[in-house]
Protein backbone atom coordinates (compact mmCIF):
# COMPACT_ATOMS: atom_id res chain seq x y z
CA UNK A 1 0.00 0.00 0.00
CA UNK A 2 3.17 2.49 1.24
CA UNK A 3 4.70 1.83 -2.30
CA UNK A 4 1.26 2.24 -4.23
CA UNK A 5 0.96 5.65 -2.63
CA UNK A 6 4.48 7.11 -3.74
CA UNK A 7 3.87 5.44 -6.79
CA UNK A 8 0.55 7.55 -7.22
CA UNK A 9 2.27 10.67 -5.70
CA UNK A 10 5.73 10.10 -8.08
CA UNK A 11 3.33 10.10 -11.29
CA UNK A 12 1.37 13.00 -9.50
CA UNK A 13 4.44 15.31 -9.40
CA UNK A 14 5.36 14.42 -13.14
CA UNK A 15 1.82 15.17 -14.38
CA UNK A 16 2.31 18.95 -12.83
CA UNK A 17 5.77 19.18 -14.20
CA UNK A 18 4.89 18.52 -17.58
CA UNK A 19 1.70 20.44 -17.26
CA UNK A 20 3.77 22.99 -16.27
CA UNK A 21 6.73 22.23 -19.17
CA UNK A 22 3.55 22.43 -21.73
CA UNK A 23 2.73 25.59 -21.26
CA UNK A 24 4.65 27.69 -23.79
CA UNK A 25 3.39 25.25 -25.86
CA UNK A 26 -0.35 26.10 -24.88
CA UNK A 27 0.19 29.51 -25.82
CA UNK A 28 1.55 28.92 -29.36
CA UNK A 29 -1.58 26.52 -29.68
CA UNK A 30 -3.80 28.94 -28.85
CA UNK A 31 -1.87 31.84 -30.93
CA UNK A 32 -2.69 29.18 -34.29
CA UNK A 33 -6.37 28.65 -33.00
CA UNK A 34 -6.75 32.36 -32.45
CA UNK A 35 -5.71 32.90 -36.43
CA UNK A 36 -9.19 31.01 -37.43
CA UNK A 37 -11.07 32.41 -34.15
CA UNK A 38 -10.31 35.42 -32.78
CA UNK A 39 -12.13 34.71 -29.43
CA UNK A 40 -9.01 32.72 -28.59
CA UNK A 41 -6.54 35.83 -28.20
CA UNK A 42 -8.79 36.86 -25.98
CA UNK A 43 -7.58 37.31 -22.21
CA UNK A 44 -4.53 34.36 -22.67
CA UNK A 45 -3.14 34.91 -19.35
CA UNK A 46 -6.15 34.17 -17.46
CA UNK A 47 -5.30 30.62 -18.57
CA UNK A 48 -2.41 30.88 -16.68
CA UNK A 49 -4.45 32.31 -13.45
CA UNK A 50 -3.97 36.47 -13.87
CA UNK A 51 -6.84 38.14 -13.76
CA UNK A 52 -7.67 41.86 -14.61
CA UNK A 53 -10.99 41.67 -12.37
CA UNK A 54 -10.40 42.46 -8.50
CA UNK A 55 -9.84 39.43 -6.17
CA UNK A 56 -12.95 38.62 -4.36
CA UNK A 57 -12.86 39.38 -0.91
CA UNK A 58 -14.89 36.55 0.36
CA UNK A 59 -15.88 33.17 -0.37
CA UNK A 60 -19.57 34.15 -2.20
CA UNK A 61 -19.36 32.76 -5.89
CA UNK A 62 -20.37 29.47 -7.36
CA UNK A 63 -17.90 27.64 -9.63
CA UNK A 64 -20.03 26.69 -12.77
CA UNK A 65 -17.32 24.87 -15.44
CA UNK A 66 -18.69 24.64 -18.94
CA UNK A 67 -15.54 23.84 -21.33
CA UNK A 68 -17.25 24.12 -25.02
CA UNK A 69 -20.63 25.15 -26.42
CA UNK A 70 -22.24 22.13 -25.92
CA UNK A 71 -21.34 21.89 -21.89
CA UNK A 72 -22.05 25.67 -22.00
CA UNK A 73 -26.04 25.33 -23.30
CA UNK A 74 -26.05 22.69 -20.72
CA UNK A 75 -25.11 25.32 -17.92
CA UNK A 76 -27.45 27.56 -19.19
CA UNK A 77 -30.54 24.88 -18.03
CA UNK A 78 -28.86 24.24 -14.74
CA UNK A 79 -28.19 27.68 -14.22
CA UNK A 80 -31.78 28.98 -14.98
CA UNK A 81 -33.06 26.35 -12.46
CA UNK A 82 -30.46 27.61 -9.77
CA UNK A 83 -31.30 31.28 -10.15
CA UNK A 84 -35.41 30.69 -9.91
CA UNK A 85 -34.42 29.20 -6.15
CA UNK A 86 -31.63 31.20 -5.17
CA UNK A 87 -32.06 35.02 -7.41
CA UNK A 88 -28.98 36.36 -5.43
CA UNK A 89 -26.44 33.68 -6.67
CA UNK A 90 -23.05 35.13 -8.14
CA UNK A 91 -21.37 32.75 -10.48
CA UNK A 92 -17.87 32.60 -11.68
CA UNK A 93 -17.85 31.05 -15.07
CA UNK A 94 -15.36 29.52 -16.86
CA UNK A 95 -14.76 27.85 -20.46
CA UNK A 96 -11.75 26.02 -22.83
CA UNK A 97 -13.63 26.86 -26.10
CA UNK A 98 -13.88 30.03 -27.59
CA UNK A 99 -17.47 28.53 -28.68
CA UNK A 100 -18.20 28.01 -25.10
CA UNK A 101 -17.01 31.41 -24.12
CA UNK A 102 -18.99 33.85 -26.64
CA UNK A 103 -22.26 31.36 -25.80
CA UNK A 104 -21.43 31.78 -22.07
CA UNK A 105 -21.17 35.81 -22.15
CA UNK A 106 -25.38 35.76 -22.55
CA UNK A 107 -25.56 34.06 -19.01
CA UNK A 108 -23.68 36.07 -17.28
CA UNK A 109 -26.02 38.85 -14.84
CA UNK A 110 -24.37 41.97 -12.50
CA UNK A 111 -22.04 40.49 -9.73
CA UNK A 112 -20.65 37.19 -12.17
CA UNK A 113 -17.55 36.92 -13.40
CA UNK A 114 -16.15 35.31 -16.44
CA UNK A 115 -13.03 33.77 -17.29
CA UNK A 116 -11.16 30.92 -19.11
CA UNK A 117 -10.31 27.48 -17.17
CA UNK A 118 -7.51 27.50 -15.30
CA UNK A 119 -4.48 25.69 -16.97
CA UNK A 120 -4.01 22.53 -14.77
CA UNK A 121 -0.63 23.60 -13.41
CA UNK A 122 -0.24 23.66 -9.89
CA UNK A 123 0.47 27.40 -9.78
CA UNK A 124 -2.03 28.15 -11.87
CA UNK A 125 -4.67 26.41 -9.80
CA UNK A 126 -3.49 27.86 -6.95
CA UNK A 127 -3.99 31.80 -8.16
CA UNK A 128 -7.15 30.78 -9.71
CA UNK A 129 -8.51 29.64 -6.30
CA UNK A 130 -6.74 32.37 -4.63
CA UNK A 131 -8.39 35.22 -6.67
CA UNK A 132 -11.75 33.45 -6.72
CA UNK A 133 -12.43 32.16 -3.54
CA UNK A 134 -15.24 29.99 -4.77
CA UNK A 135 -17.52 28.49 -2.39
CA UNK A 136 -18.86 25.54 -4.51
CA UNK A 137 -17.38 24.09 -7.80
CA UNK A 138 -20.09 22.50 -10.60
CA UNK A 139 -17.86 20.63 -13.30
CA UNK A 140 -20.37 19.80 -16.60
CA UNK A 141 -19.92 16.44 -17.66
CA UNK A 142 -16.54 15.28 -18.13
CA UNK A 143 -13.80 17.89 -17.27
CA UNK A 144 -12.52 16.48 -14.38
CA UNK A 145 -8.46 17.67 -13.87
CA UNK A 146 -6.46 16.29 -10.86
CA UNK A 147 -4.84 19.29 -10.04
CA UNK A 148 -7.73 21.18 -10.06
CA UNK A 149 -9.55 18.41 -8.18
CA UNK A 150 -6.60 18.21 -5.63
CA UNK A 151 -6.57 21.67 -4.94
CA UNK A 152 -10.00 22.32 -4.44
CA UNK A 153 -9.95 19.55 -1.79
CA UNK A 154 -7.15 20.77 -0.26
CA UNK A 155 -8.89 24.46 0.43
CA UNK A 156 -12.15 22.95 1.08
CA UNK A 157 -14.20 23.49 -1.93
CA UNK A 158 -16.59 20.97 -2.99
CA UNK A 159 -16.29 19.59 -6.38
CA UNK A 160 -19.73 18.47 -7.91
CA UNK A 161 -19.50 16.66 -11.56
CA UNK A 162 -23.08 17.06 -12.58
CA UNK A 163 -24.70 15.71 -15.77
CA UNK A 164 -21.87 13.16 -15.23
CA UNK A 165 -20.73 10.70 -18.63
CA UNK A 166 -18.30 8.46 -18.98
CA UNK A 167 -18.58 6.06 -22.01
CA UNK A 168 -16.70 2.81 -22.44
CA UNK A 169 -13.73 4.37 -24.49
CA UNK A 170 -13.15 7.31 -22.08
CA UNK A 171 -13.02 4.76 -19.15
CA UNK A 172 -10.91 2.43 -20.68
CA UNK A 173 -8.10 5.74 -21.18
CA UNK A 174 -9.06 6.87 -17.49
CA UNK A 175 -8.17 3.19 -16.35
CA UNK A 176 -4.81 3.23 -18.33
CA UNK A 177 -3.84 6.71 -16.40
CA UNK A 178 -4.96 5.48 -12.55
CA UNK A 179 -2.74 6.61 -10.59
CA UNK A 180 -4.15 9.94 -11.97
CA UNK A 181 -7.76 9.77 -12.60
CA UNK A 182 -8.81 7.56 -9.81
CA UNK A 183 -7.50 9.86 -7.15
CA UNK A 184 -8.80 13.22 -8.88
CA UNK A 185 -12.44 11.01 -9.53
CA UNK A 186 -12.47 9.77 -5.95
CA UNK A 187 -11.18 13.44 -4.57
CA UNK A 188 -14.86 15.06 -5.72
CA UNK A 189 -17.54 15.70 -3.60
CA UNK A 190 -20.06 14.13 -5.40
CA UNK A 191 -21.25 13.15 -9.08
CA UNK A 192 -24.95 13.36 -10.62
CA UNK A 193 -24.63 10.37 -13.38
CA UNK A 194 -26.75 10.67 -16.31
CA UNK A 195 -27.50 7.27 -16.59
CA UNK A 196 -26.94 3.82 -14.76
CA UNK A 197 -24.89 3.05 -17.15
CA UNK A 198 -22.49 6.11 -16.94
CA UNK A 199 -22.78 6.01 -12.96
CA UNK A 200 -21.59 2.16 -13.05
CA UNK A 201 -18.11 2.95 -15.16
CA UNK A 202 -18.03 6.03 -13.03
CA UNK A 203 -17.52 3.87 -10.04
CA UNK A 204 -14.88 1.89 -11.49
CA UNK A 205 -12.65 4.99 -10.94
CA UNK A 206 -14.23 5.50 -7.50
CA UNK A 207 -15.97 8.23 -7.93
CA UNK A 208 -18.42 9.33 -5.63
CA UNK A 209 -21.87 8.73 -7.45
CA UNK A 210 -24.97 9.90 -4.81
CA UNK A 211 -27.80 9.93 -7.89
CA UNK A 212 -28.73 9.18 -11.34
CA UNK A 213 -30.80 11.72 -12.50
CA UNK A 214 -30.73 11.83 -16.51
CA UNK A 215 -29.37 14.16 -19.04
CA UNK A 216 -30.17 18.18 -18.08
CA UNK A 217 -30.70 18.82 -22.02
CA UNK A 218 -34.01 17.17 -21.79
CA UNK A 219 -35.11 20.32 -20.06
CA UNK A 220 -34.42 22.47 -22.39
CA UNK A 221 -37.07 24.62 -24.32
CA UNK A 222 -36.51 24.78 -27.77
CA UNK A 223 -36.50 28.22 -28.75
CA UNK A 224 -40.30 29.26 -29.94
CA UNK A 225 -39.61 32.02 -32.42
CA UNK A 226 -37.09 29.81 -33.96
CA UNK A 227 -39.14 27.04 -34.15
CA UNK A 228 -42.06 29.03 -35.65
CA UNK A 229 -40.05 30.86 -38.77
CA UNK A 230 -38.26 27.63 -39.42
CA UNK A 231 -41.33 25.93 -39.50
CA UNK A 232 -42.69 29.09 -41.74
CA UNK A 233 -39.87 28.55 -44.19
CA UNK A 234 -40.26 24.91 -44.75
CA UNK A 235 -43.90 25.37 -45.28
CA UNK A 236 -43.14 28.14 -47.47
CA UNK A 237 -40.34 25.64 -49.41
CA UNK A 238 -42.76 23.14 -50.96
CA UNK A 239 -40.69 20.22 -51.06
CA UNK A 240 -38.84 18.38 -47.89
CA UNK A 241 -36.08 19.44 -46.34
CA UNK A 242 -32.64 16.49 -45.29
CA UNK A 243 -30.36 17.89 -42.79
CA UNK A 244 -26.37 16.77 -42.05
CA UNK A 245 -26.99 17.67 -38.65
CA UNK A 246 -23.53 18.90 -36.61
CA UNK A 247 -21.44 17.59 -39.25
CA UNK A 248 -17.51 16.60 -38.66
CA UNK A 249 -14.57 16.77 -41.14
CA UNK A 250 -15.00 13.71 -43.77
CA UNK A 251 -19.25 13.34 -43.23
CA UNK A 252 -19.36 16.42 -45.74
CA UNK A 253 -17.91 15.05 -48.54
CA UNK A 254 -19.43 11.41 -48.07
CA UNK A 255 -22.62 12.94 -47.71
CA UNK A 256 -22.59 14.37 -51.01
CA UNK A 257 -20.89 12.35 -52.42
CA UNK A 258 -24.17 9.76 -51.16
CA UNK A 259 -26.22 12.23 -52.85
CA UNK A 260 -24.72 12.03 -56.01
CA UNK A 261 -24.86 8.43 -55.94
CA UNK A 262 -28.49 8.36 -55.30
CA UNK A 263 -28.91 11.26 -58.40
CA UNK A 264 -27.23 8.76 -60.54
CA UNK A 265 -29.64 6.29 -59.55
CA UNK A 266 -32.54 8.08 -60.17
CA UNK A 267 -34.61 7.14 -62.84
CA UNK A 268 -34.56 10.69 -64.48
CA UNK A 269 -33.93 9.62 -67.98
CA UNK A 270 -34.31 13.76 -69.29
CA UNK A 271 -31.65 14.93 -66.70
CA UNK A 272 -29.07 11.80 -66.83
CA UNK A 273 -26.13 13.89 -68.87
CA UNK A 274 -26.44 16.57 -66.21
CA UNK A 275 -26.58 14.23 -63.64
CA UNK A 276 -23.35 12.66 -64.80
CA UNK A 277 -21.69 16.25 -64.33
CA UNK A 278 -23.71 16.62 -61.56
CA UNK A 279 -25.11 19.74 -62.43
CA UNK A 280 -27.61 21.85 -60.40
CA UNK A 281 -30.41 20.80 -62.84
CA UNK A 282 -29.61 17.46 -62.49
CA UNK A 283 -29.52 17.31 -58.78
CA UNK A 284 -32.83 18.88 -58.92
CA UNK A 285 -34.65 16.94 -61.01
CA UNK A 286 -33.51 13.44 -59.54
CA UNK A 287 -33.31 14.46 -55.83
CA UNK A 288 -36.30 16.14 -54.65
CA UNK A 289 -35.39 17.60 -51.44
CA UNK A 290 -33.47 20.32 -50.02
CA UNK A 291 -30.00 20.06 -48.93
CA UNK A 292 -29.00 21.46 -45.39
CA UNK A 293 -25.49 21.21 -43.72
CA UNK A 294 -25.33 22.37 -40.54
CA UNK A 295 -21.04 21.89 -39.34
CA UNK A 296 -19.89 21.38 -35.55
CA UNK A 297 -17.40 24.13 -36.00
CA UNK A 298 -17.60 27.58 -37.39
CA UNK A 299 -14.37 27.58 -37.93
CA UNK A 300 -14.86 24.91 -40.97
CA UNK A 301 -17.88 26.85 -42.19
CA UNK A 302 -16.19 28.29 -45.39
CA UNK A 303 -14.21 24.89 -45.69
CA UNK A 304 -17.34 23.59 -45.86
CA UNK A 305 -18.65 25.87 -47.90
CA UNK A 306 -15.93 25.44 -50.39
CA UNK A 307 -16.03 21.80 -50.52
CA UNK A 308 -19.92 21.89 -51.75
CA UNK A 309 -18.49 23.98 -54.38
CA UNK A 310 -15.72 21.49 -55.44
CA UNK A 311 -19.16 19.37 -55.90
CA UNK A 312 -19.98 21.60 -58.25
CA UNK A 313 -23.52 22.78 -56.17
CA UNK A 314 -24.54 26.30 -55.14
CA UNK A 315 -24.59 27.52 -51.72
CA UNK A 316 -26.75 29.09 -49.64
CA UNK A 317 -25.50 30.89 -46.26
CA UNK A 318 -27.63 31.35 -43.71
CA UNK A 319 -26.06 34.84 -42.74
CA UNK A 320 -27.08 35.91 -45.99
CA UNK A 321 -30.45 35.03 -45.51
CA UNK A 322 -33.49 38.12 -45.25
CA UNK A 323 -36.72 37.12 -44.68
CA UNK A 324 -36.48 33.93 -46.23
CA UNK A 325 -33.73 31.29 -47.55
CA UNK A 326 -31.88 32.04 -50.69
CA UNK A 327 -32.21 29.56 -53.32
CA UNK A 328 -29.52 27.36 -53.70
CA UNK A 329 -28.74 23.34 -54.08
CA UNK A 330 -27.07 23.53 -50.75
CA UNK A 331 -28.36 25.55 -47.94
CA UNK A 332 -25.46 25.91 -44.81
CA UNK A 333 -25.78 26.45 -41.74
CA UNK A 334 -23.47 28.86 -40.44
CA UNK A 335 -24.61 30.60 -37.02
CA UNK A 336 -24.40 29.64 -33.87
CA UNK A 337 -27.59 29.12 -31.52
CA UNK A 338 -29.67 28.49 -33.97
CA UNK A 339 -30.28 24.29 -34.04
CA UNK A 340 -33.72 25.02 -32.76
CA UNK A 341 -34.29 26.80 -36.13
CA UNK A 342 -32.60 23.98 -38.49
CA UNK A 343 -34.21 20.91 -36.57
CA UNK A 344 -38.16 22.79 -37.04
CA UNK A 345 -36.87 23.21 -41.03
CA UNK A 346 -35.89 20.25 -41.45
CA UNK A 347 -38.17 16.51 -42.13
CA UNK A 348 -35.25 14.40 -41.15
CA UNK A 349 -31.68 15.01 -39.61
CA UNK A 350 -29.13 12.40 -40.34
CA UNK A 351 -26.54 12.98 -36.98
CA UNK A 352 -22.90 14.56 -37.63
CA UNK A 353 -20.15 12.54 -35.40
CA UNK A 354 -21.66 9.35 -35.70
CA UNK A 355 -20.97 8.26 -39.52
CA UNK A 356 -17.09 8.91 -38.17
CA UNK A 357 -15.51 7.29 -35.40
CA UNK A 358 -16.08 9.81 -32.82
CA UNK A 359 -18.82 9.32 -31.65
CA UNK A 360 -22.21 11.46 -32.22
CA UNK A 361 -23.59 13.94 -31.28
CA UNK A 362 -26.27 14.95 -28.52
CA UNK A 363 -29.78 14.14 -30.52
CA UNK A 364 -32.09 15.44 -27.42
CA UNK A 365 -32.47 18.89 -29.45
CA UNK A 366 -33.59 16.80 -32.68
CA UNK A 367 -35.75 15.34 -30.89
CA UNK A 368 -37.63 18.35 -28.69
CA UNK A 369 -38.03 19.76 -32.07
CA UNK A 370 -39.81 17.33 -33.49
CA UNK A 371 -36.90 16.02 -36.29
CA UNK A 372 -36.48 12.37 -37.07
CA UNK A 373 -32.93 11.38 -36.58
CA UNK A 374 -30.76 8.86 -38.83
CA UNK A 375 -27.52 8.04 -36.70
CA UNK A 376 -24.45 6.06 -37.93
CA UNK A 377 -23.04 3.41 -35.78
CA UNK A 378 -20.80 5.74 -33.75
CA UNK A 379 -22.69 7.02 -30.98
CA UNK A 380 -20.30 6.00 -28.22
CA UNK A 381 -20.36 9.49 -26.78
CA UNK A 382 -23.69 9.18 -26.23
CA UNK A 383 -24.62 5.95 -26.31
CA UNK A 384 -27.01 5.23 -23.31
CA UNK A 385 -29.58 8.77 -25.15
CA UNK A 386 -29.19 6.87 -28.35
CA UNK A 387 -30.61 3.65 -27.70
CA UNK A 388 -33.28 5.19 -25.70
CA UNK A 389 -34.06 7.01 -28.68
CA UNK A 390 -33.62 4.52 -31.39
CA UNK A 391 -36.29 2.18 -28.61
CA UNK A 392 -38.99 5.37 -28.45
CA UNK A 393 -38.54 5.19 -32.39
CA UNK A 394 -37.03 8.73 -32.34
CA UNK A 395 -34.29 7.62 -34.07
CA UNK A 396 -32.95 5.07 -36.46
CA UNK A 397 -29.45 3.89 -36.49
CA UNK A 398 -27.81 2.66 -39.85
CA UNK A 399 -24.45 1.21 -40.95
CA UNK A 400 -22.99 4.49 -42.95
CA UNK A 401 -23.54 7.34 -44.91
CA UNK A 402 -24.67 5.73 -47.93
CA UNK A 403 -27.81 3.77 -45.61
CA UNK A 404 -28.08 7.04 -44.15
CA UNK A 405 -29.07 8.79 -47.53
CA UNK A 406 -31.46 5.82 -48.47
CA UNK A 407 -32.96 5.80 -45.49
CA UNK A 408 -33.83 9.25 -45.17
CA UNK A 409 -34.94 9.21 -48.61
CA UNK A 410 -37.50 6.85 -48.32
CA UNK A 411 -39.18 8.65 -44.69
CA UNK A 412 -39.01 11.61 -46.64
CA UNK A 413 -40.75 10.19 -49.28
CA UNK A 414 -43.53 8.22 -47.13
CA UNK A 415 -45.03 11.40 -45.31
CA UNK A 416 -46.99 9.43 -42.52
CA UNK A 417 -43.45 7.41 -41.52
CA UNK A 418 -41.75 10.98 -40.91
CA UNK A 419 -44.99 12.38 -38.89
CA UNK A 420 -44.90 9.07 -36.65
CA UNK A 421 -41.35 9.83 -35.71
CA UNK A 422 -41.58 13.20 -35.30
CA UNK A 423 -44.07 12.47 -33.04
CA UNK A 424 -42.05 9.67 -31.04
CA UNK A 425 -39.22 12.27 -30.73
CA UNK A 426 -41.39 14.50 -29.18
CA UNK A 427 -42.90 12.04 -26.04
CA UNK A 428 -39.27 10.96 -26.05
CA UNK A 429 -37.70 14.27 -25.04
CA UNK A 430 -40.94 14.88 -22.88
CA UNK A 431 -41.06 11.62 -20.67
CA UNK A 432 -37.25 12.31 -19.86
CA UNK A 433 -37.32 15.43 -18.24
CA UNK A 434 -36.79 16.33 -14.48
CA UNK A 435 -32.53 16.45 -14.33
CA UNK A 436 -32.85 19.78 -13.91
CA UNK A 437 -35.05 19.86 -10.62
CA UNK A 438 -33.33 16.66 -9.48
CA UNK A 439 -30.05 18.40 -9.35
CA UNK A 440 -30.88 21.85 -7.85
CA UNK A 441 -32.23 19.48 -4.86
CA UNK A 442 -29.16 17.45 -4.79
CA UNK A 443 -27.11 21.16 -4.51
CA UNK A 444 -29.51 22.53 -2.15
CA UNK A 445 -27.16 21.18 1.25
CA UNK A 446 -24.26 23.60 -0.37
CA UNK A 447 -26.41 26.39 -1.59
CA UNK A 448 -28.75 27.05 1.04
CA UNK A 449 -25.91 28.38 3.32
CA UNK A 450 -25.15 32.05 3.66
CA UNK A 451 -27.01 32.31 0.27
CA UNK A 452 -30.57 35.13 -0.17
CA UNK A 453 -33.24 33.20 -1.60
Amino acid sequence: MAAALKMDAFIRKLYSWLMWAAQPFLRRKLLRRGQAEPGYLEAVNERFGFYSQAPEARSELVWIHAVSLGETRTAAILLSSLRAQWPGLRVLLTHGTATGRAEGASLLREGDVQVWQPWDSEAAVARFFTHFKPRLGLLLETEVWPNTVAFARARGVPLALVNARLSAKSLQQALRMAPLSKPAYAALAAVYAQSEGDADRLCLLGAPVQGVFGNLKFDAAPDAAQQLLGRQWRQALGRPVLMLASSREGEEDDFLKQIRALALSAPAQAATEKIADYGAAGLRAAVDFQILIVPRHPQRFDEVRALVEQHGLSVSRRSSWGAAPLPADVWLGDSLGEMALYYALSDVALLGGSYAPLGGQNLIEAAAGGCPVIMGPHTFNFAEVAELAEAAGAARRVQDMAEAVRSARAMLSRPAAQQAAAAAGLQFAAQHRGAAASTVQALARWLEQGLKS
